[in-house]
């Protein structure tokens, strides 16, 4: 109630009821100050990040290479197959030539073929037979263009499974070449088309880059066998492109003017 013994107090109370109901009438219904206060302080109040770790030298990794599980090595050749029919069965079961639990896929074909096609290894879509896959239609497609198929090529890989990104160095080391050289000398094709030269080529012995001007031919005990490098089957498939550059060298290579 006003303080009528007191006519200014009254008058100041209520001037401040009056004040204090129109801020709260305007949605302001809290005490507030005026000085400045950093919302984002508790923000930025974040523990430092740990320092990197900082990376091994050199020598340490690849010590630490040497001591991981290698590549077993491929038997001693005394024990190697020495006829093609005798070759496929070996190819499926010695332990060297892919890792357990990988499935094997045969060579096709019979010995003193035409031509021989050689691939890094089976396709990951390869079923039942070597190039039953994808890259396999492909090469189809090829060899009914050149005028052959499949019944008059001896096909084969380097590899006896699908590996995930091989280290050919290391299976060339491990006696994979050598295998792969046996395996043509055993084959003993007319001619040799190698599809996938930047990988077979190290199990070869040869530079990637400068294979497809330096093989003309695999030396072999009896003679040299013609060889004509290109790009694997996948790498055509992703760019056709290439299979016009392909088809053009596969023309002056086997002589045939028009298809």
């Amino acid at each position: 109630m006003p303080d009528t013994a007191n006519p200014q107090m009254a008058d100041w109370g209520t001037a401040l009821t009056a004040a204090l109901d129109w801020w709260h009438d305007a949605g302001v219904d809290h005490a507030f100050i005026d000085d400045p206060q950093d919302w984002l302080a508790q923000a930025r109040d974040v523990p430092e990040k740990a320092a990197p770790t900082p990376m091994k030298p050199l020598r340490e990794l690849a010590a630490e290479r040497a001591d991981s599980p290698q590549i077993a090595k491929v038997a001693d050749r005394s024990g190697w197959p020495q006829s093609l029919d005798a070759f496929a069965p070996w190819w499926l079961a010695e332990p060297a030539l892919a890792p357990a639990g990988l499935r094997r896929l045969p060579p096709v074909g019979i010995a003193g073929a035409e031509l021989m096609v050689l691939v890094p290894m089976p396709s990951a879509d390869d079923t039942d037979a070597l190039l039953s896959g994808r890259a396999g239609r492909l090469l189809d497609g090829i060899l009914r263009a050149s005028g052959t198929d499949r019944a008059q090529v001896y096909l084969a890989a380097a590899l006896a499974a699908h590996v995930p990104m091989p280290d050919w160095q290391a299976l060339n080391a491990a006696g994979l070449g050598d295998v792969l050289l046996h395996h043509i000398a055993l084959a003993a094709p007319k001619r040799l088309l190698i599809l996938g030269t930047s990988s077979i080529s190290t199990l070869l012995g040869h530079d990637p880059p400068n294979l497809a001007l330096s093989l003309r031919g695999i030396n072999q005990e009896s003679s040299p066998i013609a060889a004509l490098p290109a790009w694997d089957l996948e790498a055509m498939l992703a760019r056709p492109a290439l299979k016009a550059g392909f088809w053009s060298r596969w023309l002056e290579w086997t002589g045939t003017e028009t298809v």
